[in-house]
């Protein structure tokens, strides 16, 4: 508070907005009761207490959502020997004190401690909510704001709207997460953007030293704008999350056999179950391509089933009318004579006037038991059409249905003279009189 009084005026008493909460007394107390040396417990790590980075690269890192990205987060920066408050609106004391993290429920608290970085590891879908409670004008005007989400573009927009002009910008997505990353992040993927950095040393200073953070934790560090991010993010992370979690909606079990694709399968449904149904319709809702890639994915799983069925339908058709089903049919038909097709009559006829007898020689016991074999074959071809080309036809896709009546229809009639249009009903209700042919009810041997 300062008092000024002009020459025979009023007393003026103006406040300094910027620290109503009287920071420098807080700290001041908070020193004076604290003992100098420095006790070591074993529930602190010993990062927090002996500082292996050089003064120049150690930061003092603020993480709003103390979640358990943010957790996971703080946890390998405080290792890594940096300073590290956090706040959040669950009460996260106890975690946060065995981490050695400094915790504060309020959020001018924690911008008073004035932050060089801080970490907005929110979720996607409440990082604009929290952002507009956060009290920004608590912190240094020169602040480096990073965001940390699965998508960019839209946090991009967002922090440049919404943030003062002297606010430095960093937008990053670590590729990885508490399970992908548990152990050492050596390899893993590290994308970010440098949207607004001022031209000072130190703020670029400080912009490295968040990165190198990274790179020394061994991840691979890619400069990519945030638009590019979210072009390639669609066709990857969305896509992979759609598939998990397709193939965890079909409750995929364990078996004694499993392959090692299969187990790969299990292996991602178990990575993307573990994410909240909110994060995956984040990656939906705010990347705009993610809908592209939804209808692709569509699209290709229905053109992989109508090449499945098509194949099916060549291939019954292939067994009606030129394979094993036709010669079989052709076999189970007798000829006008009486005598069964495939036979074969004597050079002088005699087998024909032989099964014309009924002296019952050898001729007519052979035509009894050819009978008897087209009785059999004539089985045969009626279970083939109903186990394979009726249910393939109903399954169908409307393209081969249309390919079946072109098939069956163009012609007029089939060998049997009954099936004269395509699809399911035409078929289903051709089987009596295909039983009937198979049975030798006296149709034309001729195809």
């Amino acid at each position: 508070m300062r008092a000024s009084r002009s020459a025979g005026g009023p007393g003026v008493v103006a406040l300094d907005a910027a620290f109503p909460f009287d920071r420098e007394a807080k700290l001041r107390a908070r020193h004076s009761q604290q003992p100098q040396a420095v006790l070591i417990t074993a529930a602190m790590p010993i990062a927090a207490c002996c500082a292996p980075l050089a003064r120049q690269t150690r930061l003092k890192i603020g993480i709003v959502g103390f979640g358990t990205f943010g957790q996971f987060l703080a946890k390998r920066m405080v290792q890594a020997g940096h300073e590290v408050i956090a706040t959040s609106r669950s009460p996260y004391h106890d975690i946060a004190a065995q981490m050695g993290v400094a915790y504060f429920t309020d959020a001018d608290d924690f911008c008073e401690e004035h932050p060089e970085v801080v970490i907005l590891a929110t979720s996607i879908l409440s990082t604009e909510s929290v952002l507009a409670a956060l009290p920004v004008q608590r912190l240094k005007r020169s602040t480096l704001f990073v965001d940390v989400l699965s998508v960019k573009e839209f946090p991009k927009r967002l922090l440049l709207r919404v943030l003062p002009p002297e606010v430095d910008i960093l937008c990053t997505h670590p590729m990885f997460g508490p399970d992908s990353g548990k152990g050492s992040w050596s390899g893993l993927n590290f994308q970010f953007e440098r949207v607004r950095i001022g031209a000072d040393p130190e703020r670029q200073r400080r912009c490295d030293a968040f990165l190198q953070f990274f790179e020394r934790e061994g991840c691979r560090m890619v400069e990519m704008s945030c638009e590019e991010h979210d072009q390639l993010a669609a066709s990857t992370q969305f896509i992979t999350h759609t598939v998990g979690r397709t193939l965890g909606a079909m409750q995929l079990q364990a078996t004694p056999i499993d392959t090692k694709g299969f187990q790969s399968l299990l292996s991602l449904v178990d990575l993307t179950a573990n994410d909240s149904f909110e994060l995956y319709y984040g990656l939906f809702m705010y990347n705009q391509n993610s809908t592209e890639q939804l209808d692709r994915l569509e699209k290709a799983f229905d053109e992989v089933k109508a090449r499945l069925l098509g194949q099916l339908h060549d291939k019954v058709r292939q067994q009606i009318f030129k394979g094993e089903l036709y010669e079989d049919r052709r076999a189970a038909i007798p000829s006008h004579n009486g005598s069964s097709s495939s036979s074969g009559s004597g050079s002088n006829g005699g087998a024909s006037t032989s099964a014309n007898t009924s002296s019952g020689t050898s001729s007519g016991t052979g035509s009894g038991s050819t009978n008897s074999a087209a009785s059999s074959k004539g089985e045969a071809v009626e279970n083939e059409w109903r186990e394979h080309l009726v249910p393939a036809t109903t399954a169908g896709t409307q393209q081969a249905q249309h390919e079946a009546a072109a098939t069956s229809g163009g012609a007029g009639s089939s060998e049997s003279g009954t099936v004269s249009h395509g699809g399911a009903e035409a078929l289903a209700g051709a089987m009596p009189h295909i039983h009937a042919d198979a049975q030798a009810a006296g149709s034309s041997d001729s195809p």
